[in-house]
Parts: C-alpha cells; structure tokens; sequence
C-alpha cells in the first residue's frame, strides 16, 4: 500500500457516525449472504448505515457481484492542520516524525501553539483491538483549525510551520474516532459448490513484471479479478513487479515468504480456499553440503519487507522496509522472464534434473526447463565451491502453516499473500505487530498504514466455504474514505467469513468484473499495475 497523502477533497460534507455493522444492509436489499453481527472497535461506535445505491449482478452460475455506497449521516468532516511529534525510527535509528505522541509531549506543544496564537486541540488516540498490541490509549496528538476546504487548511498550516513546528494537512473523515463519511465497496462471492470455473492467483506471465488488474483479467476473460499480494515498485527496492512475499502460480513457488504471514491458498483450482499464515523453507543441496536458500526471483542482496534469516536491519516481516543481506542465496525460474541480475558473486546454471550446466559469473537467462542459483557472500563462495559443472544440485521447497502442515502445490494450486490476518476461527483476530504492519514500541511506523482509513482489498472464506474477494474505495474526492484495517475486518466478519486476510491496498486497490474496471482506484494516473491478481474464470468453452 502506497504511503501517499491520505485524499483529496474539494470541500466539507455532513457524514454519519457508525461502526461495521452491515448485516442489516445486505439483508435489506436481498439474498446475498448471512452475515454475522460486526464488532465495533475503541473509537468505532455502531450506528445504522443508509445504502444509497445497490446493484448486483450474477457473471456465472456461482458467482455473485453486489456494489453498495454506504453512507453515514449526523456527522460532519474537516480539513484540519495536524502537529506532528518528532521520533526516532526504532528499527532504523534514523530521526522521523509521528501522528501520535506522548501526552507531555501533546501538552507542552499546545501551551507553545497557544503562545504562539493558535487555537489547539488534544486528541486521545486508543488502540484498535489488534490481537498483539497494547490495548487503551496509543498516544496523543494536537490539530490545529477546522476548514470547510484544503486551501484554508493549508493556509494555517504554513503559519504553523513558520511558527517552528512540523505539520501536515489531514481531513477528519480518515480518523477511525469519527465515523466514515461513505464506503464504496464491492463484493464477490465465489460458490465452489455451483461455479464450474476456477480461482487462480496468477503473475500472468513474466514474475518480473507489471500489470493492471483489469488488463490480465481482459485478456484472461475473467469474471471477477482483484489485485493481489505486496510487489515490488523501485529499483532500490529490488526487482520491480516481483512480489515481495510468498507467490505461487500453477503450483509453482515462484518468490519467499517474507516470516510467517497469511497467505490466501486456493487448492484445487480454487474449490478449496483457505487463509493461513505459511512460512517457507527452500534448501540447495550438493552432495553432503546443503546451504539454504532465502529467495526465488529476486535481487540477491535486496529483500523488501524483511522477514528472512539473516537480514539487516531485521529478520523479521517489516512492511514498505527494504532489508540487505550480505550473505544471500537466491534462486530463479523460468517465470523469472527478463535478464538475471549481475554483479559479484557466483552463479549456476541447472537443466531439469538439477544437473550444473555451467557455472560463473552472475548473468544471462533461465533456461526452459531449469533453474539459476545466485549467490552473493559466503552463499557465493558456497556456490562456487559446490556448484560445479556436472554436479548436480537438488532444491528442496518446503511450505508449511504454523500448525505445522505441509502445503503441498499441484499444478491446478496457487498461493497469494500479503498481511495480515484479519479473521480466524469467525473471529476478528489481527496479528498487526506480528506480521510488521505496526510497531508498539515506535508510533511512527505503520500508523497511517494500519490506522487510518485507506482503500483495502481483502479475501475470505465463509463457513460454507465460499470465497468472498472485497474492496472498498479510498481517498477519493467523491466521498469513499476507505477502511482502518481493524473496520476491514470487521466489513468481512460481518460478510460471513470465518477466515479472512488483507491483502495489498492504497493505490493497488482493484476490482474488476467481466474485464471491465469496477471500482474508482485512488492513484491520480488511474488504475495501477500491480505484481500478482486473483483471477475468477470461467469454465473451459463458456
């Protein structure tokens, strides 16, 4: 999800107060699903909602498309000037800036706003009810003003930074405390028991690539498609469109999981969907030797969002942070689909039976049928040591849930992930500082990301074991404000699902239905192209 500003809005409306609660809705308007009450979090009183549009539609047998705007009133938004608390990053050590703050240090900067001739206000902040995290009061934070526009707003916030403090302009109606101004969401319900199609999750192509949701769908003559897991989008953050967690497509692992995370697995083309947290373990073995293996296509070196032993500055999943491994094994597929990376270190080359058809210097291209092994550091040395022309080297992949289980992948299987878990067991249950969305112990990171409403694309599984793929829109100037990750579990509690994850959101947020875009995505160039999609198609000759 894109850290980019929070929305653009043309002026102030009247909105309503209310929590998730939006079993009454969809029970009003028809058949749909049973859902189950929604729970409403600190800060997010339950109030009745008012659809003020509805459609369906039906693209195949078993498979059901509904829209809604769902609007709140009895509220009022504003454009407001928030202060921002100076911060150390704890994972880092660099210095940044946070929402939230200590209540001294909340205090001590109104008394110096009202010095200066400002009005503030100070905000108590409570954490959402996230399964791992601290529960009452996060922190604190001071604004300044409210404004029927941006322009006014901007205007006090250029005094208030001339005065000496650092500000940002924000509207109120992203704050989890004050009710949604609208949501505009879309969801799809997908029966395993009637649908004669299948459910894939696809990079559609090369690994190093992107694409928007609504072309592969397009080309793929698609039902319903939605984006999929976090990707890779700089240079600097490694190879672009490569996912930036655990991918698999047509029962091939084709990138890493980054630690334990929860993963979308759609076995038997989507008849058996499913939501866990899966690691994955993949080992090089040359005779008695063996050496792990901590990538598959990717940049040696570079690992987006962490999560693998041995990298820097943690081993841990850290969500939008680019880590570095010194000593790194990395390797590639044909999926891969572009030139493999060079510079120093070793390379092998295998043919189908893991056989070294040549080894050196890092370059070139996978070959049909076989695979590269890449290695930089001690993994080079290893490599070079190991991986001789003739010898064969056998790779090992292992996925595997927190319980224990073995993911086995056939060839009609595929996994997506992203983070995090949202619904376990029919409850609402958010691993957020165990899958690096949030940090306790430093409010500058993940704040806005976890905290503050955004567009969200999400997928469950219901106890009838249907799979439900939603979105909502976000930071748009028609009024969608988007979810907190707590009301998006709450939105897919209140759908029916028993299991439930997030999945990549912000400017990735896509829904497209018979090829054709759905939804409204916030990026101001139009819709993005992203990494992997999940893909809703239908039977062979329909």
């Amino acid at each position: 999800m894109s850290h980019s500003a929070l929305g653009r809005r043309p002026r102030a409306t009247t909105r309503v107060r209310a929590g998730l609660g939006v079993a009454a809705v969809l029970s009003v308007v028809g058949p749909f699903l049973v859902p189950a009450a929604a729970q409403a979090g600190p800060g997010e009183p339950a109030a009745p909602r008012t659809v003020t549009r509805w459609s369906a539609r039906t693209p195949a047998p078993g498979v059901q498309v509904r829209t809604a705007t769902l609007r709140h009133a009895d509220a009022v938004h504003s454009w407001t000037v928030a202060v921002q608390s100076p911060a150390v990053s704890r994972l880092t050590g660099a210095a940044t800036w946070a929402e939230v703050g200590t209540r001294g240090w909340a205090d001590t900067t109104a008394g110096k706003l009202r010095a200066a001739g400002f009005e503030p206000r100070v905000e108590n902040v409570q954490w959402p009810r996230y399964a791992d995290t601290p529960h009452g009061t996060m922190g604190y934070r001071v604004r300044v003003g409210s404004y029927g526009t941006q322009a006014a707003a901007r205007t006090t916030a250029t005094a208030v930074t001339s005065a000496g403090f650092h500000t940002s302009v924000t509207w109120t109606g992203y704050d989890v405390q004050e009710p949604a101004d609208r949501e505009n969401v879309h969801v799809a319900v997908i029966d395993p028991r009637v649908f004669e199609g299948t459910v894939t999750g696809t990079h559609d192509g090369r690994v190093a690539q992107r694409e928007t949701t609504s072309s592969v769908a397009a080309r793929l003559n698609s039902l319903v498609a939605v984006n999929g897991g976090f990707f890779v989008i700089s240079d600097a953050d490694g190879v672009p469109g490569t996912v930036s967690g655990l991918g698999a497509y047509d029962g091939r692992l084709e990138s890493l999981a980054a630690g334990s995370r929860a993963a979308l697995i759609l076995g038997d083309g989507g008849r058996r969907a499913r939501v866990a947290d899966l690691t994955t373990t993949v080992t090089a073995r040359a005779g008695e030797s063996s050496y792990r293996v901590q990538g598959v296509n990717r940049l040696p070196g570079t690992l987006r969002d962490c999560g693998r032993p041995g990298a820097a500055p943690s081993a841990l999943p850290w969500q939008d942070v680019t880590c570095r491994m010194t000593d790194d094994l990395v390797a590639f597929t044909p999926a891969f689909g572009t030139d493999l990376p060079t510079g120093p270190g070793a390379q092998a080359v295998l043919d189908g039976s893991g056989r070294v058809v040549s080894a050196g210097a890092r370059g070139g291209r996978v070959p049909a049928g076989g695979r590269v092994l890449q290695g930089i550091g001690d993994a080079g040395d290893w490599l070079a040591a190991e991986a001789r022309p003739g010898t064969r080297v056998h790779v090992d992949e292992v996925v595997r849930d927190t319980g224990g289980r073995r993911v086995r992948l056939d060839g009609d299987d595929s996994i997506v992930s992203a983070a995090p878990t949202l619904v376990r067991d029919g409850r609402i249950d958010i691993d957020a500082a165990a899958e690096g969305v949030v940090d306790p112990r430093d409010l500058s990171f993940g704040y806005a990301w976890a905290n503050v409403r955004q567009p969200r694309t999400m997928a469950g599984v219901d106890g009838k074991g249907r799979l439900i793929l939603a979105t909502v829109d976000g930071r748009q100037t028609d009024g969608s404000e988007g979810f907190t990750l707590h009301e998006a579990a709450a939105f897919m509690r209140s759908l029916g699902a028993v299991q439930a994850l997030n999945l990549d959101g912000g400017g990735s947020t896509t829904m497209a239905v018979d090829g054709t875009l759905a939804n409204h995505p916030s990026d101001a160039a139009g819709e993005r192209a992203v990494g992997d999609t999940i893909q809703v198609l239908p039977a062979a000759g329909d």
